[in-house]
């Protein structure tokens, strides 16, 4: 699950053209944290793989995946629109409405070692799901 939710992360960080250090940084601390191996992790960064289907997750895995590509499209202080469409779909694919996007980047930091109240987050997630 940890690649399947890397390569993710990876593709909306690229999507601009340019891998931010600030986002390498990050996904390279989520890969630490996970123990992925470190040739795994270089070969998910060279070729990202497709993104598969997303409906098997749990709710709570949902919301995670949801949670950090937000985090990850603010964490260099640059937001793109093609990062917000990019979220937006992810979103979908999640199973939620693409306002959910919009909703949760109002409390979710981009800097990683502020967290949020994920509690109050996940109640308002639960309100777009499709």
């Amino acid at each position: 699950m940890i690649t399947q939710q890397l390569n993710i992360l990876i593709q909306l960080a690229t999507i601009d053209g340019t891998l931010a250090t600030k986002e390498r940084k990050l996904i390279e601390h989520i890969a630490k944290v996970n123990n992925l191996d470190e040739d795994q992790f270089k070969e998910l960064l060279n070729k990202p793989e497709p993104i598969t289907e997303l409906e098997h997750l749990s709710e709570n895995e949902r919301f995670e995946y949801l949670y950090m590509v937000i985090q990850l499209m603010k964490v260099d202080g640059q937001v793109f629109k093609s990062e917000i469409v990019f979220c937006e779909e992810i979103a979908e694919k999640l199973g939620y409405k693409k306002k959910v996007v919009a909703e949760l980047s109002k409390n979710i930091y981009s800097d990683p070692s502020i967290t949020a109240d994920r509690e109050m987050l996940m109640e308002k997630a639960s309100k777009f799901r499709i």
